[in-house]
């Protein structure tokens, strides 16, 4: 369908050599969009550039840790040198330490916030300045459930999401009169490494989460794609500020 057509298109997915970074990435590629990869590591992210590549899409991958400004800037000014442009930015790249609250050390809380915000920030930053000027682009964020509702032993985890939840709202009001759109996903459990190590490997957190989700199942990645094209088409232009939940109805229940 046409409205949903990205050919022509440059997005910058974050996070995106694994789990729901990946899967935007590919859903984005497929829409026709050419892709930009960050992450940590070299080796994911090259895996998933030459599987784009592969189906005919185009993809540069680039190590950035995005709790470190100049490294994000110097993405960014790579991205624009190899295609001009970016039209679509995907904030994904997150992480997460499961603890009680009164166990965390302060080096823990800002590893999670430097990541998971701070890193939301320099990448809204340094990709959205160009797309002001343009007057045009649509930003991705990758939140939670957990950024709407609360939880245990994820008190760090939790209030990042939830600050760049108001973060969304706050962009979507400051870039609407400059056609830059700004919305949130809010996933549930999602299959992924993170959750394979924070949720699968306790039976009984598992089961907890499984018991929150009406569906009865955790999601895969790929159920996230279509959400994904639909708030970086225009499919999607005349919707901003707003959070949709992937969630198999966990904030129905």
């Amino acid at each position: 369908m046409k409205m949903f057509d990205l050919t022509g298109k440059v997005a910058v997915v974050t996070g995106g050599g694994t789990g729901l970074g990946e899967a935007a990435a590919k859903a984005l590629a497929e829409a026709g969009a050419s892709l930009v990869l960050c992450g940590r590591r070299q080796e994911p992210l090259e895996k998933v550039a030459s599987e784009i590549r592969a189906g005919g899409g185009k993809a540069l991958p680039i190590v950035t840790d995005v709790a470190r400004r100049e490294e994000v800037e110097s993405m960014a000014a790579e991205a624009l040198k190899t295609f001009g442009k970016v039209d679509i930015l995907v904030n994904n790249a997150g992480i997460n330490i499961v603890k009680p609250f009164l166990k965390l050390t302060e080096e823990e809380w800002d590893a999670v916030f430097n990541t998971n915000l701070k890193g939301c920030f320099y990448c809204c930053q340094a990709i959205g300045k160009g797309m002001v000027e343009r007057k045009s682009g649509s930003v991705i964020n990758m939140v939670s459930v957990f950024g709407l509702t609360g939880f245990m032993n994820l008190s760090p985890y939790i209030a990042s999401k939830g600050a760049i939840v108001q973060l969304t709202r706050a962009l979507a009001v400051e870039w609407a009169r400059h056609n830059v759109r700004v919305n949130a996903i809010a996933p549930s459990y999602i299959k992924t490494e993170m959750t394979k190590r924070d949720i699968e490997s306790d039976e009984k957190i598992l089961q907890f989460n499984l018991s929150k989700i009406p569906m009865r199942r955790g999601g895969e990645p790929g159920e996230l794609a279509g959400a994904v094209v639909f708030l970086a088409s225009e499919a999607s232009s005349f919707v901003t500020g707003d959070t949709i939940a992937v969630d198999g109805g966990w904030l129905a229940w």
